[in-house]
């Protein structure tokens, strides 16, 4: 905001016209902005926006802009499951972080159990691509194959029953999100930002 300011002063500043022009700070729908008032009786509204991705499809082929517009479209669905998923993790990763392993598995079961009764009939209504989409978006964040988070929390016979069933479908959950293996996937992730922020 600070720097858009200093720009402003100086371009103002450069015209010659700062000294006639009112310049304050305003909330607005619950946004500081800063308001300035010229000499003539225009108002000028001045805001920093938030970062944004814009992905280009004049590249692809009708083929390619059909699937991107798809994997899009599921993205959104499965955005805010993502969002949850890795928000869960990281506060299940910073609750048991002192535990024994015992009372951390313990914990896990309980939570597992609790997160069932909320999220088992949504996700389980998701197509394979859709769940797909998810499970990347988790791993993209995470920076860690679906197959090691399984793993971690759940045990290694679970780790490996849902590899084996991955399988079945066309998925490897001991691969990972790879970068450039499938380029529009990765179009359609860099639209979405899925940090968690505590």
């Amino acid at each position: 905001m600070l720097k858009w300011k200093l720009v402003l002063i100086v371009f103002r500043c450069s015209l010659g016209l700062f000294a006639q022009d009112k310049i304050d700070e305003v909330v607005f729908n619950g946004t500081i902005m800063t308001r300035i008032i010229t000499e003539e009786g225009d108002t000028i509204f001045m805001s920093q926006l938030d970062e944004f991705q814009l992905t280009s499809v004049q590249n692809m082929n009708q083929e390619e802009k059909r699937l991107y517009r798809k994997y899009r479209r599921y993205a959104l669905k499965v955005y805010p499951y993502a969002l949850d998923a890795i928000k869960i993790f990281k506060e299940v990763e910073y609750a048991t972080n002192t535990m024994s392993k015992r009372k951390r598995k313990k914990y896990i079961k309980k939570l597992s159990k609790d997160l069932k009764k909320e999220f088992e009939d949504p996700l389980r209504n998701l197509t394979r691509t859709q769940g797909l989409i998810l499970m990347k978006m988790i791993e993209k964040e995470l920076d860690t194959p679906m197959y090691s988070l399984i793993k971690d929390l759940r045990g290694s016979s679970s780790s490996f029953y849902w590899n084996m069933t991955g399988k079945i479908y066309g998925y490897d959950l001991k691969s990972g999100y790879v970068l450039g293996e499938d380029p529009i996937m990765d179009a359609v992730l860099k639209d979405f930002d899925i940090s968690y922020k505590n």
